[in-house]
């Protein structure tokens, strides 16, 4: 089993072409099961000034090919699904 602060050590990269997207910041979990259903990253990208608010990207479970000792391997992400 694996903490949740041992996964946001982890840098997640798309698999495809080696773009970095950064770290976990959350977990999405199904509440009835335990499962967890997707990750959370805080995208710094985000040119609202010092007060804005960064955006979420959601990736799925499916999405994620493989966990590593440092690094967090998943498939390319179409379209970021973003929470508001």
């Amino acid at each position: 089993m694996i903490k949740l602060s041992e996964l946001q050590l982890k840098e997640v990269i798309i698999i495809d072409d080696g773009r970095r997207l950064g770290h976990i910041s959350d977990l999405e979990i199904d509440t009835d099961s335990g499962k967890i259903l997707a990750i959370v990253l805080i995208m710094r990208e985000k040119k609202s000034g010092i007060f804005g608010k960064p955006d979420e990207l959601i990736i799925h479970w499916d999405q994620i090919v493989r966990i590593g000792s440092d690094v967090i391997l998943v498939k390319e992400v179409q379209q970021p699904q973003l929470y508001a």
